[in-house]
This record gives structure tokens, sequence and C-alpha cells, in this order.
């Protein structure tokens, strides 16, 4: 059963229910993971409650070295690909893989045209030569399509992408098309390159677009966008839903080369801004070292990409603990019926790092420091609840009302919380 949008245009639906979009990043597992290796993955991602997974169709150009040897397409003498030649045996694995993720209840989330593969885009500095020539963007996608569609998957149209000239945007075009005419019922986005909040205008009216994506990336400069972003997107004239499709990753490093690792709160503060300043559909994941798919001994940053430094072996970063930070995050969406739920702007306090959102019986902020909340609404038929994100415990919380404001005093934890309120 395919994923639809729901009717407010604000989230999404499967089989008539509110579903949270979960996913993980996992870019690389065709050309990477044993089939053994994907099965104990797939085991371990469903215990905590993913539901979707974001794979690239092709091979991911920062991927870690492999032993497996596997490529989409023939290769030409001097290694390139031959776009006109399709490795029917690499489609034939990744539809073994694709039917175990389906099995166990995971929505695949395809990236079609990752932007190595589409001339001028910004990884042209990077990487000049072996893109794909315009005439074979047809076959190829027509081919994925028909192929990939009776999973029910999500086609994430772009990879990474800016959209720097026409002759750029019409490979992103002509794939939408293709996949609105091959499988209108698919659902389609754009991943696009960290803290891009524009597409041109050619896909933001696109009828074939279901929902936006962006991602807030892994600079250490502009964390902020994460909430700035959500609320651009939340906030533009045609409706769909919001996916923070890529924030930092745990414990990758600050892109460009700068010292240092995004932790498991960085990560967890990403997501919540995110959800509660506009992109409350749901939010991605993602694992130093399972998005690369990285084994230990193995070679990272066979192509130069935005200097990060070593993954973690996979096996360690898919125990990483924030993968659990995110599985509590979708308990309490579903517990109280969160899913696509509207910011707020009611904080008093003079900072954006604290967010709050609502919906018609429910209140809810994350404060990431601690401190007095102010808001500037009357919340005396509110019960308030403080949920301690670090240690998943659970406070009563003091609250004052003065005529039209309200106080919720600091709470006693040591890190970031959220603090619900139902009437």
């Amino acid at each position: 059963m395919s994923l639809n949008i729901a009717e407010n245009q604000r989230s999404f639906t499967k089989e008539d229910k509110p579903f949270f979009y979960l996913a993980d990043t996992v870019w690389s597992v065709f050309t990477n993971a044993t089939i053994e290796e994907w099965s104990d993955y797939l085991d371990y991602r469903k215990m905590q409650g993913f539901n979707v997974l974001q794979i690239n169709m092709l091979r991911q150009w920062d991927a870690s070295e492999s032993d497996l040897n596997l490529q989409p397409f023939a290769l030409l003498e001097n290694g390139d690909f031959d776009y006109h030649t399709l490795n029917e045996a690499y489609f034939d694995r990744a539809e073994i893989m694709l039917k175990m993720a389906v099995e166990r209840g995971f929505v695949p989330a395809l990236v079609l045209l990752w932007c190595n593969y589409v001339p001028d885009t910004w990884a042209e500095m990077f990487q000049k030569g072996n893109k794909m020539p315009f005439e074979c963007v047809e076959p190829y996608v027509t081919y994925v399509v028909n192929r990939f569609s009776p999973f029910d998957p999500i086609f994430l149209v772009s990879g990474d992408s800016d959209f720097p000239t026409e002759r750029a945007n019409s490979y992103y075009l002509k794939a939408l098309d293709i996949v609105q005419q091959l499988s209108p019922a698919s659902l389609t986005t754009l991943h696009i390159q960290g803290r891009l909040r524009e597409i041109p205008p050619a896909f933001e009216k696109h009828k074939g677009l279901g929902f936006y994506m962006y991602q807030s990336g892994h600079n250490s400069q502009f964390q902020h966008v994460a909430h700035e972003i959500a609320q651009h997107f939340y906030h533009k004239s045609d409706i769909r839903p919001v996916i923070n499709g890529e924030p930092c990753y745990e414990q990758i490093s600050y892109s460009r080369n700068v010292y240092g690792r995004y932790t498991a709160l960085d990560a967890r503060k990403a997501a919540w801004q995110s959800l509660l300043a506009g992109g409350g559909a749901g939010i991605t994941y993602g694992a130093h070292g399972i998005w690369s798919w990285h084994k230990k001994g193995k070679k990272f940053g066979i192509v130069e990409g935005e200097g990060f430094d070593s993954p973690y072996d996979w096996r360690t970063a898919l125990r990483f603990e924030g993968a659990w930070d995110y599985s509590f995050i979708k308990y309490l969406f579903e517990m109280y019926n969160l899913i696509g739920i509207k910011p707020l702007d009611i904080v008093l306090n003079k900072t954006e790092e604290i967010r709050a959102a609502g919906n018609e019986n429910t209140l809810i902020l994350y404060v990431p420091v601690n401190t007095k909340v102010r808001l500037s609404i009357n919340v005396q038929d509110y019960k308030f609840t403080t949920i301690d994100l670090a240690g998943k415990r659970f406070a009563q919380t003091d609250v004052s009302v003065q005529k039209d404001q309200s106080v919720l005093d600091m709470h006693s934890f040591e890190s970031d919380v959220v603090i619900i309120g139902t009437k």
C-alpha cells in the first residue's frame, strides 16, 4: 500500500491512517552491503520503529570502499559508466534487497539522479566527468520506475542537488515527468543541496511533486537552518508536507574539514527544531558509517566530497544512541497525535532556539537549554508534562498564568526537553 498525502496537505497517510515518516539514510546499500548485512540491519531498524529507507538507486559518489564491485552500468575502458548499458545483475540484487525491506514494513525512498550524475551541479568541482548523457535519462528512469514501482516506493528525483542551469534542471524535470506518467500513485520529492531553500518554479508548481524535502546538513555554522528552512517551506503558497531529509548525521564530522563531530544531542536538536517549525510530517536520521556503509579498514573519501572525517564501522554506527532518540520522537508524535502539527509563534523568550507547535488539543515546546519559558497565551486549560529527552523521564510541570501570558518554570533536568500540554 503506497503512501498518500493527508487531506490537510501537511502529512502522510498509509492505509487511511496517519503515518509519521521516520527514515534512515542508507544511500550506499545497493553497492556496499551484503545480503546478510542488509538482513541484520533491517531487523534492527524495524525493532526501533523506522519505516522509511532513503537509498541511492545508483552508486553513491562518496560511499566507502567496497569489496563487492557492483556497478549499475557497464564500464568503459577508462572506468566511466556506459550509461547506455544497464547491468541487469545489479538491479536484480537491488530488487531482492527491496523485497526484504518491504516485507518488513519499510517504504523505500529511492534517489534517481544524485547530483554527480548531472552536468553543471555543484558536484562538478569534484567530479568533472562521468555524467549521464541526457538521452539516457528516459530509458534509465523508465526502467527503474517500471521495475520498482510494485514496491510502492517514494521517488527522490534528485540527490543533494542545486538547480544551477536549465540543462541540469532538464534532467530532473524529465525524471519527474516520467515518474508521474508511469507511476502516478508514487509520491515524489527533491532531495536538495544543504541549506538550499528555494526550488525553481517549474518544480514547485509541478503537479507531480508530492512533498518538500530539504536538508539542514552538516556545516557547523548553519545548524539554525533546521528550523528556518522548515518554517520557510511550511509557509509556501503551494502547500505540501515538509521533511528535513538530511539533518546533521550522528557522529559525522563538521563539513569542510572542520574539527568536531555531531553528537546524539546535536542530531536530536536538529530533529525537534525541524519538526516544530513546520516539518511536522516526519524526520530523517543519519549515522556516520551507515549512509556510506563503511567497514573498518576500508577507505573513505574516494571522492573528495565535502571533507568529512572517517566514519565508524557500520555495525557500530547502527547502534548509536541517537537512533533511539528519533525512535522516541515517533513514539511521542503518535501517542500525542502530533503528526503534521502546526508551528506557533507564542514564545516570548528572545531566542529562535525554543520552538513551539500545536493543534486543537495539544501544545508542544522544545527547549534545548534550561530556562523559564514565557508564552504569549493563557494556558490555564492545559496540563503539562516535561519529558527529559536524554533520560526518557517524564515529570510534572509547574505553570503560572498572568492575564494573557504564561510562564513555565525551569525544569530539573540537565539536558534538552520537550514540554507537552494537553487540554
